[in-house]
């Protein structure tokens, strides 16, 4: 199995509502992947970073069947429109680390 982790840092220039609704929506698109893409086991976005120790906005957690399906994930099309709509937009910085259970 391998696991897929993002952190996202949102664009400073967003305000707090409209960085709330931002995490929202990138939590509903990411989530509402599961059950789409063939290899994907395990999909969830975590919103609610404690603000004393955190130095990302939301973080993705996913887990998939193996490297091959990671990789379909990336080029599908439900997941790019995600990205591209959503996720992109409105992020600056991006760090992920995909690794072996």
């Amino acid at each position: 199995m391998i696991k897929h982790v993002i952190l996202w840092k949102l664009r400073e220039d967003l305000s707090d509502a409209e960085k709330a609704a931002v995490k929202a929506a990138i939590k509903e698109g990411l989530e509402g992947l599961a059950g789409q893409i063939p290899g994907l086991l395990d999909i969830q976005v975590n919103i609610d970073a404690l603000p004393s120790s955190a130095n990302a906005d939301l973080m993705l957690d996913s887990s998939f069947v193996d490297e091959a399906a990671l990789k379909a994930y990336s080029v599908h099309p439900a997941h790019v429109a995600v990205a591209d709509s959503k996720v992109r937009p409105y992020t600056q910085v991006r760090t992920c680390l995909d690794y072996r259970l």
